[in-house]
């Protein structure tokens, strides 16, 4: 006989270990899921565009961000909500597929949850609006390659000015009113290392140096590799040098094995020592002889070596980073030796000028290449403090993203919210021509759009409704080009303004955005195990206190 009163109550809670929390429903997990994600989406969206507030983000080292830049803000949040974290997956997978957008892509993925939750209370059931919101996002994309500019697709990425043109938007997000000098300085720099296949352009390759003082129009491009560090030792230029690089170091070598020396006379202890002055001289001179003006060390230098380095008339650097070692290497040719050595001629690179130069009170050592074939340029950025360099750095991180991705694909679209009007008026004309359900989803999403011109029109100090009803006024017209001119607080043709956007920006932009919501209106119940050693350190998935 089986004893009954030894089973387990039935139900969920007698199935998992103790301590789980299961939260299942409209309003436990559907609801609390879209009231989180729009928690984070409200952080984000008020940082959107030129006149975007800048947020103060401390994270758990301590280290203070002062930015308006949607990526590196949710990366520090340390976001712990299942749901929300979906939406930070979107804003990273944008970030790292294009490098701009990711504020975009939050902002309206957020406002999307925002009409589902009307849609719910409305009494319409989550897998209806998830057939009406892919109903939608497939007839957005098709809209948006009506909208590209003609002629957009064909474009020299070796055209200072088309380049410029399509970078305006990108970084004046980022820094408005500082695109005009920060963009020809990232163009040139991209253009300097651009391949002969631009398919292939390698963003790495755009290198930032961060110099506090001066200020942002004291600002330079320099063909070549700038390290922060003073050169070691005396000699601190060379001129169309070949380098040579040891990754370990310059230093007498030791031994792997343990060893003991009988010394009987003072005579003797001194012919040791003059033994191992002339192994390293040897060494050093075979480097010298080698034709080497140049050597640059990946670890320590040794006294001793150093001293024959200047007798030689050797420059000597330090590179401690193995990183920055490699990309000197691929700046200057040169290939990495494990130890000291002599040279062969292939294993040395060039640089036509190696030299320590003083910028704002700081020793730099400016590895310039002036001849065509350099791989490597480096943008020297000045600025008053170390936080709004850092805030430069993202603005040219956009840029050269930018760049990175009108190599593949040069389309344009206009910006200034004309593109998301003309969206908004084409969605809903098609919402109704639909008859299921779905309908209403589809109407919604196109309302969606609105949130970027209200965004930016508040943001800006103006009146959203005037400027939405005046770009809706405008497209229906048959202005499809007409945005915001926010330093008039008007609407005007973008082409005018020379304000575009890249295709694919938005394309990837409004496709994570919708596969983000509706992985997240796919979820029907939260499960949450006990986790092992201690509390749970996340809050309850509405975002409020734990329960009691």
């Amino acid at each position: 006989m089986v004893d009954l009163r030894a089973m387990p109550g039935s139900g969920i809670q007698y199935m998992l270990k103790g301590g789980h929390r299961h939260l299942s429903g409209l309003e436990e997990a559907v609801l609390n899921n879209t009231h989180a994600c729009r928690e984070l989406s409200a952080i984000t969206r008020t940082s959107l565009g030129p006149n975007g507030m800048n947020k103060m983000v401390t994270n758990h080292l301590d280290k203070l961000y002062v930015t308006n830049d949607a990526a590196t803000i949710v990366n520090e949040l340390e976001v712990q909500h299942p749901a929300a974290k979906i939406l930070v997956l979107a804003g990273r997978a944008q970030q790292e597929e294009i490098g701009d957008g990711a504020n975009l892509t939050i902002s309206f993925a957020g406002e999307l949850l925002e009409k589902a939750e009307e849609l719910i209370r409305m009494g319409l059931r989550p897998s209806e609006i998830i057939i009406g919101y892919t109903k939608a996002i497939n007839k957005t994309i098709e809209v948006l390659e009506d909208l590209v500019e003609k002629g957009s697709e064909n474009m020299d990425v070796r055209n200072k000015e088309e380049v410029v043109l399509r970078m305006r938007s990108a970084v004046a997000s980022k820094q408005f009113g500082q695109e005009d000098i920060l963009c020809p300085l990232v163009a040139d720099a991209c253009m300097q290392v651009c391949p002969k296949n631009p398919a292939n352009f390698n963003v790495d390759n755009v290198r930032v140096a961060k110099l506090v003082g001066g200020g942002l129009r004291n600002s330079t491009v320099v063909r070549g590799m700038v390290l922060k560090n003073d050169a070691v030792g005396s000699i601190k230029r060379a001129e169309k040098a070949k380098i040579a690089v040891f990754a370990g170091g310059v230093d007498t070598s030791a031994t792997e094995t343990k060893g003991t020396v009988l010394i009987h006379s003072a005579e003797q202890l001194e012919n040791y020592a003059k033994t191992e002055e002339a192994k390293v001289e040897e060494l050093i001179k075979a480097v010298a002889d080698a034709g080497a003006k140049v050597i640059v060390s990946g670890a320590a230098v040794g006294d001793m070596a150093l001293h024959f380095c200047e007798r030689y008339k050797l420059m000597v650097l330090k590179i401690s980073s193995k990183f920055e070692l490699r990309r000197f290497c691929r700046t200057t040719g040169s290939v990495a030796i494990l130890k000291l050595s002599q040279p062969n001629a292939d294993e040395l690179g060039y640089a036509d000028s190696v030299s320590v130069e003083e910028i704002g009170g700081t020793r730099v050592t400016v590895v310039k290449n002036e001849e065509g074939g350099n791989s490597v340029a480096t943008v020297v950025l000045r600025g008053s403090t170390d936080s709004i360099l850092d805030d430069l750095e993202r603005a040219v991180d956009d840029g050269v993203n930018t760049y990175k991705s009108m190599c593949r694909d040069s389309r344009i679209i206009p910006g200034a919210a004309a593109t998301e009007i003309e969206l908004a008026k084409r969605l809903k004309e098609f919402s109704l021509k639909e008859t299921g359900l779905d309908q209403y989803a589809i109407a919604k999403f196109a309302e969606s759009f609105e949130m970027v011109p209200r965004t930016l029109s508040e943001n800006a100090g103006l009146s959203a409704m005037e400027i939405i009803s005046s770009l809706y006024a405008e497209h229906a017209s048959g202005n499809t080009k007409v945005g915001i001119d926010l330093g008039e607080g008007v609407c005007k043709d973008v082409s005018a303004l020379k304000i575009w956007d890249l295709y694919v920006t938005k394309f990837f932009a409004l496709k994570y955005s919708a596969d983000a919501v509706c992985t997240v209106l796919r979820v029907d119940q939260i499960i949450m195990a006990k986790p092992a050693g201690g509390p749970r350190r996340d809050a309850q998935p509405g975002g409020g206190m734990d329960e009691d």
